[in-house]
C-alpha cells in the first residue's frame, strides 16, 4: 500500500515491549558464536586459545552495552533486529579468524611471517560500529528528524560518491576500482554512507512532493508522469550517483542505488508501473553501459562462462563454485574446508565461505537470519504513522535485503558479479559502520511506532446522523404464524 495513503491508526496492545527477550536473544546469539569458534579451533588444530577468548569477551562487552542502550533510549523497539545483527557479526568474526589461520599456515610453510589478523581490525570496526549506533539512537531521538535536512543529505551523498573519482589512482583505486579514499594506511569507501544519505533524501523528496506523483502531470496510457522540473532533484542525484559509480567501476552500488530508489518510488506511489517504467531505464542502461565500459562487458562474458576463462577473469568465481560443491548440504565443517583458496574470501565471497564449511543448510540459516531482520524492518515502517517513516525504513529495510540478494546472485553466478560485500559478515569497516547505522535508524523507527499512543475511540455519530431503516408493520410475521 502507498505510503501517501491514511490508513486509520492501529491501537496498540501490550504496551512496551520488554527488553528482556531481546536480552535472551542475545545471549543466545553470543553462545552460537562461541560455539562456532569453539568448533573452528578444535578443526584447525589451535583449540579455544588466547586470542578466541579475548575476541569473544571483548565482542560479548560490546553486545552488552549496546543492549543496554537500547533499553535506555528505545525501549519500545523491536527485539529481533539487535539479536539478528549480533549473531550475523558474531559469526562473520569467526569466518575471518578462520581464514586468517589458513593464511597464517600458508605464510609458515612458505616460510614467510603471518599477515596482520584481519579478525581484531574487524573486532575494532564492530565497536566503533556499535558506538555510532548508540551515538545514533542518543542524538536521533525522534526518527523525522532527518527529514528536515533532506537536500542537504543529498548534496553530501553525491559529493562523497563522487570524491574517490576525482582523486588520483593512487589515493583511490584497489583492485581496479576507483570507489575507495586512502590517505596514510587509512582507507575508508564512501559510498557505503552515500547510500545512506540518499535514502534519507529520496524519502524526503517523495513526502514533500507527494502530490506530483498522484494528480499532477501528464496521464500517458493509465500513468500519471510528473513533470520533468518536478522530478529534477531526485532524477539528479540518482542518475549521476549511477554514472559516477560505473565510472568508479563500482557496479554493485549503482545497481544497488537504483533498486533502492525504484522500490521507495514504489513504495510511495503504490504503482506498479514505476516499477515497469524503471526496469526498462534499467535495461537501456544496461546495455548502453555494455556496449561503453570494457568493465562491464568482462563481467558479463564471466557470468556467462567463468570456466572459459578459469586461469584468468574467471578464476574467483569459478574457485567459489567449485568451494560451494565441496561443501554441499551439510558442510565440510569449521576449519575443515579450503575457502582461502578463493580471492577476496573475506570480503567479496564470504558467502562462498559460509556454502563450503556450513554447506546448503548453514547458508540457508544465514540468509533466513537476513530474511528476519529485513521484514523486521519493514514491520517497523508499516507501523509507523508518517510518511516519512514508512518510506525510510522501508528503503532501509529494502536496501538490506536488495544488497544480501545482489551479493549472493553474483556469488552464486544467477546474476554477474558486482563486488559487494554482506552485510555484518564481510570484513571491512566502512560497509559494517553504514549498516549499523541502518539498524540503528530502524530500531528508531520501530520504537517511535511502538511507543506511540493509542488513537482515541471515535465518537459516535448523532443520532440524526446515524443510518436508519424503516420496516413497514405488514412486513412482520405474525404471532402463531
Amino acid at each position: 500500500m502507498s505510503a501517501f495513503r491514511h490508513s486509520p491508526p492501529v491501537a496498540k496492545s501490550g504496551g512496551r515491549v520488554p527488553r528482556n527477550a531481546e536480552l535472551l536473544l542475545c545471549v543466545g546469539a553470543l553462545f552460537l558464536t562461541g560455539f562456532a569458534f569453539l568448533a573452528m579451533g578444535a578443526a584447525t588444530g589451535t583449540g579455544f586459545d588466547g586470542n578466541i577468548t579475548l575476541t569473544l569477551s571483548v565482542f560479548t562487552a560490546f553486545v552488552l552495552v549496546t543492549h543496554v542502550a537500547v533499553r535506555r533510549w528505545a525501549p519500545a523497539a523491536d527485539p529481533v533486529m539487535l539479536p539478528c545483527v549480533v549473531l550475523l557479526n558474531g559469526l562473520g568474526l569467526v569466518l575471518i579468524d578462520r581464514l586468517d589461520r589458513a593464511e597464517a599456515a600458508t605464510a609458515a610453510n612458505a616460510g614467510a611471517a603471518a599477515p596482520s589478523s584481519d579478525a581484531a581490525h574487524q573486532l575494532v570496526w564492530t565497536g566503533l560500529g556499535m558506538a555510532l549506533f548508540i551515538g545514533l539512537l542518543i542524538l536521533v531521538s525522534d526518527h523525522t528528524r532527518p527529514a528536515r535536512y533532506g537536500y542537504t543529505c543529498g548534496l553530501a551523498g553525491l559529493v562523497a560518491l563522487m570524491v574517490p573519482a576525482l582523486l588520483p589512482s593512487r589515493f583511490s583505486e584497489v583492485n581496479g576500482g576507483k570507489s575507495w579514499i586512502r590517505i596514510s594506511g587509512f582507507s575508508i569507501q564512501p559510498g557505503e554512507f552515500a547510500k545512506v544519505l540518499i535514502i534519507i533524501f529520496v524519502a524526503a523528496f517523495l513526502v514533500a512532493n507527494r502530490e506530483l506523483f498522484t494528480s499532477a502531470g501528464k496521464r500517458i496510457l493509465g500513468t500519471t508522469f510528473p513533470r520533468l522540473r518536478d522530478l529534477a532533484p531526485l532524477l539528479l542525484v540518482t542518475f549521476v550517483s549511477v554514472l559516477v559509480l560505473v565510472y568508479e567501476k563500482n557496479l554493485g552500488f549503482s545497481l544497488l542505488v537504483f533498486g533502492t530508489v525504484l522500490a521507495m518510488m514504489y513504495i510511495a506511489t503504490g504503482r506498479v508501473s514505476w516499477l515497469f517504467i524503471g526496469l526498462a531505464m534499467f535495461a537501456v542502461g544496461s546495455i548502453i553501459a555494455y556496449e561503453l565500459f570494457g568493465h562491464v562487458r568482462v563481467r558479463v562474458e564471466v557470468w556467462r562462462d567463468p570456466f572459459a576463462t578459469y586461469y584468468t577473469t574467471g578464476y574467483q568465481i569459478s574457485q567459489g563454485l567449485f568451494g560451494m560443491g565441496t561443501g554441499g548440504l551439510l558442510g565440510t565443517g569449521l576449519g575443515a574446508g579450503r575457502p582461502q583458496d578463493v580471492p577476496f574470501a573475506k570480503t567479496d565471497f564470504i558467502i562462498s565461505t559460509i556454502g563450503e564449511e556450513l554447506g546448503l543448510f548453514g547458508l540457508a540459516g544465514v540468509l533466513a537470519l537476513f530474511a528476519i531482520l529485513t521484514i523486521r524492518g519493514f514491520s517497523a515502517a508499516l507501523t509507523t504513522r508518517d510518511a516519512f517513516g514508512k518510506l525510510l525504513g522501508g528503503g532501509l529495510a529494502f536496501s538490506l535485503g536488495w544488497q544480501l540478494f545482489v551479493v549472493v546472485g553474483g556469488v552464486t553466478k544467477l546474476i554477474p558479479l558486482t563486488g559487494l560485500t554482506t552485510p555484518f559478515m564481510s570484513y571491512g569497516g566502512s560497509s559494517l559502520l553504514a549498516n549499523y547505522v541502518i539498524v540503528a535508524l530502524l530500531i528508531r523507527i520501530s520504537h517511535d511506532a511502538r511507543s506511540a499512543p493509542a488513537a482515541p475511540p471515535r465518537p459516535a455519530p448523532p443520532l440524526a446522523e446515524a443510518m436508519t431503516e424503516h420496516v413497514s408493520r405488514r412486513l412482520l410475521p405474525r404471532r402463531g404464524k
